[in-house]
């Protein structure tokens, strides 16, 4: 059966590559580079893999210490020269993969947790958001079993912002009605 699809051959997969490493914000590891670029059914997690230590290689991309990759001014450069070799359809759906990452990864940024476990045995859950000025809330909630902490901590990472907004609009609609009362 014949494969449909745009990805041809490994220079396409670096083309590719290039591309969706020029948009993304962070470093990123193989399998996330695998996993944004996967937009065309003719491409492999081998033609990846395979194409990632060549472009190491040819300097346009670097592999950190940590084992990230991130892109270097020889690979921006490429990147300009060839990204309207991409076929449109493969072009917007890896645009809108890294945009989703990007989104993902700054909202991280503003997320804070620790779980610690107390003399008592209970675990307390430390959940905080921030913004760009600093923190907007610092929660700590008490669970007397680990797998609850996690469970908090790990419905917190979904929910923060309405999390948020609940408290204060909770807080808030109490304040307003108290104000109307007297």
């Amino acid at each position: 059966m014949q494969r449909h699809g745009f990805i041809r051959d490994i220079l396409d997969v670096k083309v590719l590559i290039l591309y969706v490493m020029a948009l993304v914000e962070k470093p990123v590891s193989a399998q996330t580079i695998y996993e944004l670029c996967y937009q065309d059914d003719c491409l492999s997690y081998f033609d990846v893999q395979e194409a990632i230590p060549q472009m190491v290689e040819s300097g346009h991309l670097a592999k950190r210490e940590d084992g990230l990759f991130v892109i270097t001014d020889k690979g921006r450069e490429t990147e300009e020269i060839t990204e309207d070799a991409i076929a449109f359809p493969v072009k917007q759906r890896a645009k809108t993969a890294v945009e989703n990452l990007n989104r993902k990864t700054q909202r991280e940024q503003f997320l804070r947790t620790e779980i610690r476990k107390e003399d008592s045995g209970d675990y307390t859950v430390r959940l905080g958001l921030d913004d760009l000025q600093g923190p907007l809330m610092n929660l700590e909630l008490t669970t007397p079993t680990l797998h609850q902490a996690r469970k908090l901590e790990a419905a917190y990472r979904r929910n923060a912002e309405s999390v948020y907004q609940s408290v204060m609009i909770g807080l808030l609609e109490e304040a307003e009605e108290k104000d109307t009362e007297n």
